[in-house]
């Protein structure tokens, strides 16, 4: 494989529309993570963590701040569409941006399959006159159609999405609290009996808080697509540092609030996977309607996710093609800076994904899942090296651009790339992770093998145009 691409200027201009406001930024970043996977999936984390799973959170949380810290340092300095593809590419060359841009795209699409089918399930259950496919088919035309509109439509969406996702946190928090100390009608102080009974705040041990963490760790996945939206604002560099700073501490604190809510006020044993321990804690204050305004709340958790990942997955497609990594025919842009061919060949393969979902979700559609399963780490662990070869770089060509700099660099930079070794060798260990681990790893390797041997054309026609001049 080719050696890092030679230096090339830190910013270029993006064709693509500036629509998109600081406001629209920061709900993406507040939001983007805060779905499904936390309303639903956390109750799985707590079954095998118990309290402990407070601890999984911190834990898991403070790879992801630290992945998007040094994301957000490169993005506040070269912001560009392809956001950490364009980062890979220039700090280590075309094989890594080619590598983790199309296994970003292939990751965004896939689950966009499953958000997609989600939501039809929830409204399917709401209105069962008309069938999961119909309903499927309507949020896809939606946001396809707000997509290939100006940009502005997809930041308004996400924000009122983003917006009413964290409007339920605060007060779930707030009402958890109240309930905590006794304050809401019928209630006592519950005091730490659900911490420290049912085998105290560890009852599975350490063992228990790093089977949580591997429960948890993929919930954070989704605060990258801000930083890729960042090229899209009015002013790049300042937007996404502020982006960032702003999400990554919220973000840590709702989700370690609400786990500690959870646990402070239910025993750990009653939680059963698959449902939703929110609805639970509102059952159990006396909320009425509990289950139906969770199933509001995660339906517009899905729509938003389906949202910014269409967004995302085209977004990252035109960068590649602006790169040459994709067909030059993405590259078509609107007269108002749209990439609409991106945006429908995103769209495209994502129908594909949802039929394979609807038609065979146990069989094709759950080999495609398991091929992105462990994906993010991947994309992550290349931020993270990206972010070590650029530092230096930037301090010495740019230095004025360092806006947003990473703590404790290059230490604490090490320090995650280990955590997620770490995390993929328990993956290996866990029998119900380890085929996502063995299935990614399959697909990456097919994706680099495919970088390899376009590197090797590209080396083969350089020579042959030189001998020709010769």
């Amino acid at each position: 494989m080719r050696d890092a691409a030679p230096p090339t200027p830190l910013t270029e201009p993006e064709p693509l529309s500036h629509g998109l406001k600081q406001r629209h930024l920061t709900m993406l970043g507040l939001g983007g993570v805060i779905g499904a996977g936390l309303f639903v999936g956390s109750g799985a984390g707590i079954a095998v963590a118990g309290p402990g799973i407070v601890l999984s959170y911190l834990i898991a949380g403070a790879l992801a701040m630290l992945v998007m810290r040094m994301l957000g340092e490169m993005s506040a300095a070269m912001p560009a569409s392809g956001a950490f593809s364009v980062h890979a590419e220039r700090a280590l060359g075309r094989w890594a941006g080619f590598s983790v841009g199309w296994l970003y795209w292939f990751l965004l699409v896939v689950v966009l399959a499953v958000e997609a089918t989600g939501a039809a399930r929830i409204a399917h259950g709401w209105v069962p006159g008309v069938p999961q496919w119909g309903w499927v088919l309507l949020f896809m035309v939606v946001f396809t159609l707000a997509n290939l509109a100006a940009v502005k439509n997809f930041g308004e969406f996400e924000f009122w999405f983003a917006a009413l996702k964290v409007g339920a946190i605060v007060l779930f928090l707030a009402l958890g609290t109240l309930a905590i100390v006794g304050w809401l009608p019928d209630t006592d102080p519950v005091g730490l009996a659900n911490l420290t009974g049912q085998g105290g705040f560890l009852p599975n041990g350490w063992s228990g808080v790093i089977s949580g963490v591997l429960a948890v760790v993929f919930a954070f996945g989704g605060l990258e697509v801000v930083t890729i939206a960042a090229a899209e604002s009015e002013d790049p560099a300042r937007n996404v540092a502020r982006a960032v700073r702003s999400a990554v501490w919220r973000i840590l604190l709702f989700y370690v609030g609400s786990m500690l809510v959870i646990v402070t006020l239910l025993p750990w044993t009653s939680m059963v996977p698959g449902e939703s321990p929110y609805v639970a804690v509102l059952d159990a204050i006396g909320v009425p309607g509990a289950g139906q305004i969770m199933n509001v709340v995660v339906f517009v958790a899905l729509l938003s996710a389906l949202n910014a990942n269409l967004y995302g997955s085209s977004r990252m497609v035109f960068s590649l093609a602006e790169r040459g990594e994709a067909p030059k025919g993405l590259l078509k842009v609107s007269a108002g800076g749209v990439p609409r061919r991106a945006v429908l060949a995103s769209v495209a393969f994502g129908f594909v994904s949802v039929l394979l979902n609807l038609k065979w979700p146990d069989s094709v559609f759950l080999y495609m899942l398991n091929a992105v399963g462990a994906v993010l780490l991947f994309v992550w662990a290349l931020i993270a090296v990206s972010q070590l070869r650029l530092r230096p770089r930037i301090e010495r060509e740019a230095p004025e651009t360092l806006t947003l700099r990473m703590w404790g660099f290059p230490w604490l930079t090490w320090t995650a790339l280990a955590a997620m070794g770490a995390v993929l060798v328990l993956m290996l260990t866990d029998d119900g992770a380890r085929p996502q681990v063995l299935w990614s790893a399959g697909a990456t390797a097919l994706v680099l093998l495919v970088a390899w041997l376009r590197e090797v054309r590209a080396s083969r026609g350089a020579r042959a145009a030189a001998t020709k001049r010769n």
